[in-house]
């Protein structure tokens, strides 16, 4: 059955450009898809722990001792793990913060990147292959390049690396909002009318994506 799950990050609420986007995304996806099941979780909102030792030891074995582990902290890991392999397109709200994502989003890999969904040395295909990843991101500045901070975005190659070792890298969108402060702070004025057109290009493109 096809299903979207949609995730969000921000620590903002309604003025969250990240927010928006994905909750027009996902207007537009349900329409385009009246059948689709869908969940939602709020990593802002709501975060996840961070693992501890004694989850990290008992997500690299799950068929052993709990090591400590509470039943919340189990029934936390089991529910984030359905979530994303029932999912067939997968919508991700992430800000960028200090030129990285959030650690709410890193706690939130920390639980999907394990060995049952690792892809193998030469492997084509893995647990988790297969479905449409959407991240759609918001960046008070710009780090296109040739632009002063060409080079300083640890966000998307770090997000590339990672979600590509547990196979979402197969069909794997980023939609950028850059120069959103323009719109707020005085000193980058001038750059408002790009930060507009960059926030209507990243409107239009999940318009196609949502079909």
């Amino acid at each position: 059955m096809t299903h979207l799950l949609h995730i969000d990050a921000s620590i903002r609420s309604g003025e969250s450009v990240t927010r928006q986007l994905t909750a027009e995304f996902v207007t537009q996806w349900r329409q385009n898809h009246s059948d689709a099941g869908y969940t939602y979780r709020d990593l802002g909102a709501e975060p996840i722990p961070h693992i501890t030792h004694e989850v990290r030891e008992w997500l690299f074995d799950p068929s052993g001792d709990l090591h400590g582990v509470t039943p919340e902290e189990q029934a936390l890991t089991e529910a984030l793990t359905a979530e994303i392999r029932e999912a067939t397109t997968i919508v991700l709200g992430i800000p960028m913060y200090n030129y990285t994502i959030p650690s709410s989003v890193k706690a939130w890999i920390d639980r999907l990147v394990v060995p049952a969904h690792m892809m193998l040395p030469g492997a084509e295909s893995g647990a988790l292959s297969g479905k449409n990843v959407v991240v759609v991101t918001a960046r008070g500045g710009s780090y296109a390049p040739g632009t002063p901070r060409d080079g300083w975005d640890y966000q998307e190659p770090y997000l590339k690396a990672v979600l590509g070792s547990i196979g979402l890298g197969d069909n794997l969108k980023f939609v950028h909002a850059e120069l959103t402060f323009a719109a707020i702070v005085p000193a980058m004025a001038q750059l408002k009318p790009l930060g507009e057109k960059s926030l209507a290009d990243a409107r239009e493109t999940l318009r196609k994506l949502a079909l």
